[in-house]
Formats: structure tokens, sequence, C-alpha cells
């Protein structure tokens, strides 16, 4: 690995120091007697939120958010999944640099009950981390990880034990938020809660059962699921609110809100390259603009020019999709252009705002989805629509985090049911069977999902086939499948990314061999 070359505690000053706003003056980056878990913390959350947009940014270009403008070339691999090992090495070392900032609090405050959140927030963490890890990639790394110089050529682990155990670490991170005493305060080091340790629990219950979903989907790990599920501490209850992080964005360069810096625009206004490259894709579009659903009010939150001018196409389309707006990205709905765009509703709320970890409508549709198949009790059908409000929300949220009041989630949710009349995709109790019961749940986290999180929403299809594509077919709204795709699935998807080219050359003995983009799926995907 990459990260296995760096002393550990010179790793996490480097770390520390890259982001000096965000933690304050640190006047000697070379003594770790400095490197307090209060200092560290911050940068390691901020890390986290960059790490996650990069494994979403990367997915939304597979499962059909994000395809390619016209007049753009140079795409290679992203139009026809023809990886390699140096495709994906960013994601990689970029997840162990983060992890190794989450180590070092955990190792500072494992001996002192003073600091006991901290160490329950990186045992979390380290979860949010790896399963993202091991969600794309499989084996890794893990119970000889993380050490340094003690250990440059770790073995790799099997992603069934890294989820069994990232599934204990989390218990036991619970645990901590909810029975620790004499642990200080952890305050404005927490730029995600605040502090908040019941938000604490809450979060890592919600990645808990967001990791055991995926767990009971796989014959190897659904006994463990199921066991897991019934020991769940019903108490601690999943999140009702969007987890969302800030550790003081500004508007400038390096240091805005993530999204926004790579969608939008830089501190000086110029339009961003990705955000000019990428357009919507057909087969997302059209769960909102009534070719599969209609969906008025995020449809409008959502993109700029719905319901007919928005540029859309398809993946590897490279003679015929439109290009990009002229001067704006196609998911900014706010006025005005560059350093003078607005703060806005929708998905780019504004340069300084909060950056989404974990959204309250996946919690709910989760929920759904375990009362759905009697993992655990609850409404399903409440879960379902709880959900999907929640989607509303946030979208309708502006950078204050206030909703608008031209903007009503309740409202709107009864025009998405009036206007999708007899359909189980919207109204849930339509459905007929678990299967479409299932569609229903997995299709609305996709909307929920769409431009937040592609990695869960990559995961999600991996796990059920849904939202539902036709194998094959050349329609762009049926599929959302690379028309130059060389998969050799039916889907003419691929199922994972290849471990990175550093792998072999600094861990040649350990790393899998013969692994195929299309072949070696993740456990929890039987197919």
């Amino acid at each position: 690995m990459k990260n296995i070359l760096r002393l550990f505690i010179l790793a996490s000053f480097i770390s520390l120091t890259s982001c000096e706003s965000f933690l304050g003056d640190n006047e000697n980056p070379n003594q770790a007697t400095s490197a307090t878990p209060q200092l560290v913390l911050p940068n390691a959350l901020a890390s986290s939120a960059n790490l996650l947009l990069s494994y979403s940014t990367s997915a939304q270009w597979i499962n059909g958010y994000t395809v390619n403008a016209g007049g753009y070339g140079g795409w290679g691999a992203t139009v026809t999944y023809n990886f390699t090992t140096s495709s994906y090495n960013g994601l990689w070392s970029d997840t162990y640099d983060d992890l190794i900032n989450y180590q070092y609090i955990e190792d500072q405050s494992a001996e002192d009950p003073g600091l006991a959140y901290y160490n329950g927030i990186a045992k979390t963490m380290k979860a949010f981390d790896y399963a993202m890890l091991v969600d794309v990639f499989g084996d890794a790394p893990y119970t000889e990880a993380l050490k340094g110089t003690d250990n440059l050529t770790p073995v790799y682990d099997s992603q069934i034990s890294i989820y069994q155990d990232l599934v204990a670490q989390l218990t036991t991170a619970i645990e901590i938020f909810t029975t620790a005493e004499n642990a200080n305060a952890v305050g404005s080091s927490d730029i995600m809660f605040g502090g908040d340790m019941n938000e604490w629990a809450k979060f890592a219950n919600t990645l808990k059962l967001r990791l055991l979903i995926k767990m009971s989907s796989s014959s190897e790990t659904s006994s463990f699921a199921t066991s897991e599920f019934a020991a769940m501490n019903s108490s601690i209850g999943f999140l009702t609110d969007d987890a969302l992080l800030n550790p003081g964005y500004i508007a400038t360069s390096g240091k805005q809100n993530p999204l926004w810096e790579r969608y939008h625009s830089n501190a000086a206004g110029s339009l961003s390259g990705s955000g000019r490259s990428a357009i919507p894709s057909d087969f997302t579009y059209a769960f909102y603009n009534g070719t599969k659903l209609t969906d008025q009010g995020r449809g409008y939150a959502t993109y700029r020019g719905y319901p007919t001018g928005t540029p859309k196409g398809q993946l590897g389309n490279l003679v015929d999709n439109p290009a990009a707006l002229a001067s704006q990205t196609a998911w900014y709905v706010g006025s005005g252009t560059g350093a003078d765009a607005t703060n806005s509703i929708g998905l780019l709320k504004g340069r300084t705002a909060d950056f989404p970890m974990m959204l309250a409508a996946e919690s709910y549709l989760l929920q759904a989805e375990a009362y759905m198949k009697g993992y655990l009790d609850g409404d399903d059908q409440e879960a379902f629509d709880n959900g999907v409000i929640a989607s509303y929300r946030y979208l309708y949220e502006d950078i204050s985090g206030s909703t608008s009041t031209d903007w009503d989630p309740e409202t709107d949710f009864q025009l998405y049911l009036d206007d999708n009349e007899g359909e189980y995709l919207v109204h849930y109790e339509l459905a007929s069977s678990p299967e479409e019961k299932l569609e229903a749940i997995i299709t609305q986290k996709y909307i929920a999902f769409n431009f937040i999180n592609g990695h869960e929403a990559w995961a999600d299809f991996r796990r059920t086939a849904y939202p539902a594509i036709v194998n094959g077919s050349s329609n762009p709204t049926l599929t959302f499948a690379s028309i130059l795709s060389t998969s050799t699935r039916a889907d003419d998807l691929p199922v994972r990314y290849l471990y990175a080219s550093t792998e072999f050359q600094l861990n040649p003995q350990n790393v899998p061999a013969d692994i195929n983009q299309f072949t070696s799926t993740v456990f929890w995907q039987e197919d």
C-alpha cells in the first residue's frame, strides 16, 4: 500500500497540516506529542467527506447519474469499463490515508476514559471507510494494516471477515456512545454532530444497518446478519435527520464545499471541468420527466432546465450527446454564474454548504427493507413514505438548513403520489409481492442518492439488480450501461475495481491475483 511507506505519526501530521483553517495553528507539525485526537479528528472527518465524494463520483459514471457531455474526448475506460490497475489508485491510497488518522485517534484514546467518545467516533468512521473500500475492491489489508513500518506487507483479509468485524466495531462504538462514563465532551472537534453522542449512536446504528442489509443478501453471511439483527438495540434508533458535515467551508480554493468545488466553480468563479464535461443520463432523468415516473418537485430542485431544457445523454455516445450548458452545470438550480452564483436549494446549495455524509432518506429506506423482510419489527410502508419525504426535505433545504416557504416536502410528496397513480414504485401499498416492494425501495433510494451517493446506489444495483434495466438494450432510458462497453456480462456492466498498481509493486506476495472487473464479484453480489 502507498501509506505503508510512511511513518505512522508523520502521516498523521501530513494530513493534519493539510487543512489549517479547519484546525487552527500547529506550530511544530513534526512533533507527534502535539497531535492530540482533538486536533486530528476534524481533519479526518473533512477528509472522509472528500473520500466519500471520490467514491460517489467514480461510481456515478457507472450507475447512470452522469454521462459524457458532447464536445469532450479521451474518455477511455470511463466509457469502455476497460479498467487497469491504475484506474482507481487514488481511491485505494486515499482510503488508507484517511484510515491512518482514525487509527491514530483510536490508539491515542484507547486507554483514556476521558477520550472514550473519540475512540467511538474513530471506530465508526473506520467502519465507514473500510466498508466503501470492500464494496469496490473486495479482500483488503485489515488486521495487519495501519501499522506503519511495523508491517510493510500486510496480508489481505477476506471481505466477509472484514465486514463481520466492522459490525462488531460498530456495536462497540454504539456502547461507548451510550454508556461511557467520565468521557470528556467532544464539542467543536466534531464537525458533523457537534459532539452530540446520541446522533453518533444513531449514525453508527444506521451504518450497521447498511452493512447488515448487504450481508443479508449473501448465502455466506445471511445467518450472521440475521443473528445481528436479532441482537440489535432497538432503543438506539436510526438517523431521522441528514448527517451533514462542515469543517468551516469558505470561498477559498480547496476549502469550499467539495461538491461545489468539483461540479460548479472554483473560488475565483471559473467553471469546473468536471461540471462542464458531465451531463445527466437519459436513464436517470426518466425518473423525473414522465418517461418512467413524474417527479415535478425533485425534478425542478435537481436539474437546471427541467423538464425540457436539461442536456442529457447516454454513456459512451461520442457523437450525439449534447454539450453541457454554456455557463452552468446541469445540477445547479440557482441564479447567477461563476463567482456571482447565488446560494440555492437542490444539490449544489452554495460554496460553504454542509456536505451530506448520510441521508435520512437512506436511513428510512434501509429500515423499510429490514421491516419488509422481517429482519426488524416496524412498518415498512411508513418507513418508505418517510424516506421519500426526507429526500424532498434535503433537496428543499437551503444553505442554512431552512426549507424555503416556496418548497414544501409533504405537499410535493402528495403531488408525486397524484402524478403517479397506479405506480407501485411510488405507491408502495400497490406492490403485490416482496420483489415489487424491494424494487420500489431500491428505486427510491436510487432517486434519493442521485448525485449525492453514487457509491451506495451502485452497490444497491449490484446487490438487487434495481433500478431495473433491460440487458443489452440500446435504448438510453432502459439501461445506463455504456454503448461502448467491453463487459462480458449480460448487463454490460462492471462489478468492481481492480487493485491499485502500487499493491503489485509494494505488496506483490499478498495482493490477490486474477481479479477481473466483470467476473470477480463482491461477496454480497451473488451472480
